[in-house]
Formats: C-alpha cells, structure tokens, sequence
C-alpha cells in the first residue's frame, strides 16, 4: 500500500510538472495577426518560444479581430465560453479607437475596463497578465501621407494605456518603437499590419522579461 501511495504522488507530481498552462490573447488585427499565416502570429510564436524553453504551454485561446475598437472586445468576451483561471493573459487593443477618431478621453476608461476583466480572467493574478502596446501603422505605406498625425495621436493612446496598466500593477510591453523601426520586412503584403519578422521581434523583447519564466515554473 505504501509503494502505491508513493507511486500517486510520483504520478501527481510529475503531471503537475508537465500540466500544460493556457493563454488567453485579447485584441484585435494585431493579435489575430492580419495578413501573416497562423504559425506567425505573436501569441503563437510567443508560445513557440516559451515551450522551445522547456516549459508546457498550450496553443493560445484567441479573442481578436481585424477592425475590432474596445467595446467590441468587451462584447466578444462577454460573450465567449471563457474558463478562468487563465496562466498567461495579453491585452493589446485601441487602434481601431484611434482610427475612427475616437478621443483618449474616452479610450481610457474602456481600456481600463479591458485590463480589470484581463486580471479577473487571470484569477486575479496580476503577474499573469501584460500589457502590449500599439505599434505605429503611420511607418506603413498605408499610414505614411499622415504619418505625423497617426504618430502623435498613438503617442497619446500609448501614454494613457501604459499608465493604466502600470497603476494596475500590470506588465507593460513598449514594442511601438519596433513598428518604427524601418528595418526591410517588418510590415505585411497588405502594406499595413506587421509581418511575422516584425512579430518575432516583439517575441524576442517580451521574453527577456523573466517573470514570464517564473509564474510558468
């Protein structure tokens, strides 16, 4: 009886080892990853690299689309068949919001509506959660006739979401300065949404943050 006892808990604690952590990614073309195959999205590639890091994750659980301003993803959330509590919780929204002309003033508090239901997703771990910032579609041949303007009003965006998500206790991703980047491949065939080199590079700056790999021990 004994060795059996033992041998449940060796079986336990090895499942409890190898027990694969889910990720929930909110957003919208930038997470759904608009004009770049599935496999280069950066929640997926995200994923690749964590796992290639010996660690378990599952395929991402996606909540993103192309278009969509906040209040569409509160919707779409509202509405998903979600199983908190989720490992790994990103939030990435608010272009579309800038896009249409909607004002920061009014992005602030649907943005910070979003990061309250990411942490709540997240069981109430606020380490489990981050924060993405909007990359600068002005740098794409699609932006470039405004890209002051488009620049300067991502600018405003950026500062309320970064300082929402900080005041929260929230990791917070800056990855707008890669979107400017200029470095040949970094935007898609549809000279708009970044390209999966650009998405990598992203990957890379977010996984030299450590705590990714200690709330995945």
């Amino acid at each position: 009886m004994r060795i059996l006892l033992t041998l449940a808990l060796i079986f336990a604690y090895s499942f409890q080892l190898t027990a694969q952590k889910s990720f929930l990614a909110l957003g919208d073309s930038y997470t759904i990853g608009e004009s770049v195959s599935e496999n280069e999205r950066w929640p997926v590639q995200l994923v690749s690299k964590l796992n290639a890091s010996g660690y378990h994750v599952e395929s991402p659980r996606i909540i993103a689309k192309t278009g969509w301003r906040t209040d569409q993803l509160m919707n779409a959330i509202n509405s998903a068949d979600l199983t908190p509590k989720y490992d790994l919780v990103s939030l990435l929204i608010g272009v579309n919001n800038q896009y249409l002309g909607k004002s920061v003033k009014s992005y602030a508090p649907a943005f910070k509506d979003l990061l309250l239901k990411a942490i709540a997703l997240a069981g109430g771990d606020k380490s489990r959660v981050f924060v993405v910032s909007i990359p600068d579609y002005g740098f794409t041949p699609f932006g470039e006739s405004k890209k002051k303007k488009i620049s300067n009003e991502l600018d405003a965006y950026n500062e309320v979401n970064q300082k929402i998500t900080q005041d929260l206790g929230v990791r917070y991703f800056y990855i707008t300065e890669i979107s400017r980047g200029g470095e040949d491949g970094l935007v898609a065939s549809d000279k708009l949404h970044p390209s999966g080199k650009q998405y990598r590079l992203w990957v890379e700056e977010m996984v030299k943050d450590k705590r990714f790999f200690e709330i995945l021990d």
